[in-house]
């Protein structure tokens, strides 16, 4: 079940609101639990051993965090194995098969012999988000800046909480301890909790799926017969939809999550105004990068150990940043680049871009397509051919598709030139002024019920960091 589906805004979301809202306080952490499971469950229907690892998971951490509270012996052996519990079942699901395969490759490129590459498993739902998550709970359970939760039922309200559980923003318990022992309900957050939701249904729906259009037409034609104005549409469009997708569910959750009692974190920070990559991965999945920050770089030493340690830390961090993503090599190549790119910012490129905005926002403008293309095409060759045709190699320009984007232009060009305004201060601003007003309560209106004939049209695709 997704956020942006009939059945989730007609029937699974009246129903839990319905029973949340008159349920006593004590009883909301059960309920949003039994509710957060019965969500998962509906989209983990094929596959219900993944249903039971969810809740392994949360009653093996229970116990490794009651084994970490201060005082207790052999604390740290307690951290490491459950920490090596909970990255096991990622690396099983998620990594394993790549380990697999591209040591089967070496194997037959090595010894000639035929070996079977053949390793698919399917992966949990949400399994990169919610590992990542329960290891933060026990991590700052050690370090004692959180106490042990000793409630089975409201740790497993924390991770498995249905806004956040698949997609993230990625909670850590010290930002949600005080809402799960006592949270406030009232009219005014339930209102501001679906103006929210309602903003972020839009943006998936009536934004990224619409946009991701020509994306998916692209791919469909293929990279061999498009010309070099529409290869730059596809990046672009292709950008789009995936700041709109994730954003759109971001919103979502904390609008969600804001009706509950929770104020969830801020994911997104209008990312495409930076002026550098730097600054960019300070607004993009703001919560994936702060738990980079605070788990890896930060206790491998940050930039406290002088400038080649600072290196080698950001080099671990965007290439593991680039693998959390996927087991594919051009994620690795993606988390690369980024590094790169940080490298020679932090070289002094940065600070021009900084001093001469409009230079940064044309240098972004090239740099964020081109990196979400290594992010987006998984097969080596054809990224190589659909970069040949960004730069207009082999009649990108001149050759017999040199007038393709024209029709294209017509059908998406407005949904393009949507893309950008969104992604820019004025709508907010706008937004701001217009939101205490009955005009907001008609726009909001327009845009769930356009969402919903959308997805009664069956217009609707999965949410892209499903696949994470």
């Amino acid at each position: 079940m997704v956020f942006s589906s009939l059945p989730f805004l007609f029937v699974f979301l009246p129903v839990f609101f319905l029973l949340y809202g008159v349920a006593p306080r004590r009883w909301k952490n059960a309920l949003l639990f039994a509710g957060s499971l019965a969500f998962y469950a509906y989209g983990a229907v094929e596959t219900p051993l993944y249903i039971l690892l969810l809740l392994l998971t949360i009653l093996v951490n229970w116990r490794v965090g009651l084994r970490l509270a201060p005082g207790r012996p052999r604390r740290k052996l307690w951290l490491v194995l459950g920490v090596a519990y909970d990255f096991f079942w990622l690396l099983l699901f998620k990594y394993a098969g790549f380990f697999f395969d591209n040591g089967a490759a070496l194997w037959n490129l090595a010894t000639g012999d035929a070996v079977s590459r053949s390793w698919s498993l399917i992966l949990p739902i949400g399994i990169s988000f919610y590992t990542f998550q329960i290891v933060s709970y026990l991590v700052d359970v050690y370090r004692e800046t959180v106490p042990p939760e000793r409630s089975l039922v409201t740790l497993g309200a924390y991770l498995c909480m249905f806004p956040q559980l698949i997609a993230g923003p990625i909670v850590q318990y010290n930002q949600v301890s005080r809402e799960l022992r006592r949270r406030t309900t009232s009219l005014a957050r339930m209102d501001e909790g679906l103006r929210i939701f309602v903003l972020g249904l839009g943006s998936k729906v009536l934004l990224a799926n619409l946009i991701g259009g020509l994306w998916n037409d692209v791919q469909a034609v293929g990279y061999d017969s498009i010309s070099t104005p529409l290869a730059w549409m596809a990046a672009a469009a292709y950008s789009f939809q995936l700041y709109f997708d994730f954003y759109g569910y971001s919103l979502m959750a904390v609008g969600l999550g804001r009706i509950m009692g929770f104020d969830l974190p801020e994911n997104f920070r209008q990312p495409y105004q930076s002026v550098s990559m730097t600054e960019f991965w300070r607004r993009w999945h703001i919560t994936l990068g702060a738990w980079f920050r605070e788990y890896v770089y930060i206790p491998l030493g940050g930039n406290r150990r002088g400038g080649l340690r600072t290196l080698r830390n950001l080099l671990v961090v965007w290439l593991l940043t680039g693998f959390w993503h996927g087991a594919s090599w051009n994620f690795v190549l993606w988390g690369l680049f980024l590094f790169l790119i940080m490298v020679i910012e932090r070289a002094g490129l940065r600070r021009f871009l900084e001093s001469h905005r409009l230079v940064g926002h044309a240098y972004m403008l090239l740099l964020i397509p081109l990196s979400w293309m290594l992010f987006a095409i998984t097969d080596f060759p054809q990224l190589g051919l659909f970069f040949s045709r960004l730069v207009g190699l082999n009649g990108g320009f001149f050759g017999p598709f040199r007038g393709d984007f024209v029709g294209y232009l017509k059908d998406y060009g407005l949904l393009l030139g949507l893309g950008l305004l969104f992604c820019t201060p004025l709508p907010g601003k706008l937004w701001q002024k217009i939101q205490k007003t009955p005009l907001s309560a008609v726009i909001l209106l327009a845009i769930f019920w356009g969402a919903v004939y959308c997805l009664y049209r069956g217009l609707n695709d999965p949410f892209l960091y499903f696949r994470f």
